[in-house]
């Protein structure tokens, strides 16, 4: 009989990462996994949403409970009852969920609640810093869960000294739960989505970009946005930058940031950002478009742990907007650089990454065959 599993996804990194186990589904466990994928509605912008359902032809949702936008209780509350409902009805053999959001916490709670195991795909990150939204989420979600898949073996280490047992035996249940260090499913979407990017993607043409000689810059984490000293801090160095090494920066706008941007800048900073003509901001691309801009820049700039993460897989240096990252190795590695939003520390951290050619990039995130692995043991072990 076939394990019906849900896949519950909310927010653009989710539906990416759905992708790579959809598409192992279908090519390998067709036979042997029903799924069925929930769409909360958490990012509720079209360009934030359903276009990657299009461009990474990922079966449309059975489901959508379009709960938008909200404070986390209002928005967390909205996916419980929506979710419960559905589990309830489908009575799945397990429910599937990635990463750290509102929808991940929602879905993992719904289903722990009523008995249904809970696959918990990016499992083990921490940053160590519970003001942090995403921390709370993922810490909670990994203790509700049966399966847990950690991309890093910094991640199980985390699991391990948090009390799961390795190597359990026997099925996975909630009270002997299983923990894989399986490598990384976006490393899987990046080897398998770049080649298909080369053939579809115009962008770097479009915006009329240098191969290799401009900067791909992301800002959207609320730390960042919604605090006026970060937004000044972080835009400011941006114009520095631009100054000083004549590059061009191209900055896909999340909704939050161009929605934040007007009254979280001064009237004159705002105005240059503006009126730059080597700031490219630019609305929302889908994967494929950011695939292209992740390959070809010279060096990357984010608050993003997905886009960090990518800079890596691509080979290119990284600062990160932030005081902690998930993705340790990279910075232990010498290949990205905490900044936070401080002014002086990423000018001169940017200055440094760029200065430096000789990079490595150790086999971090597994073998790109992360997803039928996942796969492997849902169907052996739950």
């Amino acid at each position: 009989m076939k394990k019906k599993i849900l896949t519950v996804v909310g927010a653009r990194p989710q539906i990416i990462k759905s992708s790579a186990i959809s598409r192992a589904i279908s090519k390998y466990y067709n036979k042997d996994i029903e799924e069925l994928i929930i769409h909360t509605g958490q990012h509720y912008d079209e360009n934030m949403s359903k276009v990657f359902f299009d461009e990474m032809m990922i079966p449309l949702p059975s489901f959508n409970l379009n709960v938008g936008s909200g404070s986390h209780a209002i928005q967390t509350a909205s996916m419980l009852k929506g979710l419960e409902e559905i589990f309830i009805k489908e009575k799945p053999t397990a429910v599937l969920v990635y990463g750290d959001t509102n929808s991940t916490l929602a879905a993992s709670l719904a289903a722990v609640k009523i008995h249904i195991p809970v696959i918990h795909v990016e499992a083990g990150l921490r940053s160590f810093n519970k003001y942090m939204p995403e921390e709370i989420n993922r810490i909670s979600c990994d203790h509700m869960s049966s399966m847990l898949f950690t991309p890093t073996q910094k991640g199980y280490d985390n699991l391990i000294a948090e009390g799961f047992k390795s190597r359990q035996k026997g099925l996975a249940s909630i009270d002997k739960p299983h923990v894989y260090y399986c490598g990384d499913i976006m490393f899987d979407n990046s080897i398998y989505f770049s080649k298909i990017s080369e053939n579809s993607s115009s962008i770097v043409s479009d915006l009329n970009l240098e191969i290799n000689n401009f900067i791909l810059c992301t800002i959207h984490r609320d730390l960042n946005t919604d605090v006026k000293r970060k937004m000044e801090s972080i835009f400011k160095a941006l114009l520095e930058i631009v100054d000083n090494t004549g590059l061009k920066i191209v900055l896909p706008l999340h909704p939050r940031t161009r929605d934040r941007m007007e009254y979280q800048l001064s009237k004159n900073l705002y105005n240059k950002i503006n009126q730059s003509k080597k700031i490219f901001l630019i609305e929302p691309v889908g994967f494929l478009d950011m695939i292209a801009l992740e390959k070809n820049a010279k060096i990357i700039v984010t608050d993003s742990g997905g886009v960090q993460k990518e800079s890596f897989f691509f080979k290119k240096p990284c600062v990160i907007l932030r005081p902690e990252t998930e993705w340790v190795e990279i910075v232990n590695n010498g290949n990205a650089v905490l900044t936070d939003s401080n002014y002086d520390t990423i000018i001169k951290s940017f200055n440094l990454l760029l200065s430096q050619s000789d990079y490595t990039y150790p086999n971090f995130y597994g073998d790109g065959k992360a997803s039928e692995f996942i796969c492997n043991k849902i169907v052996t072990y739950l």
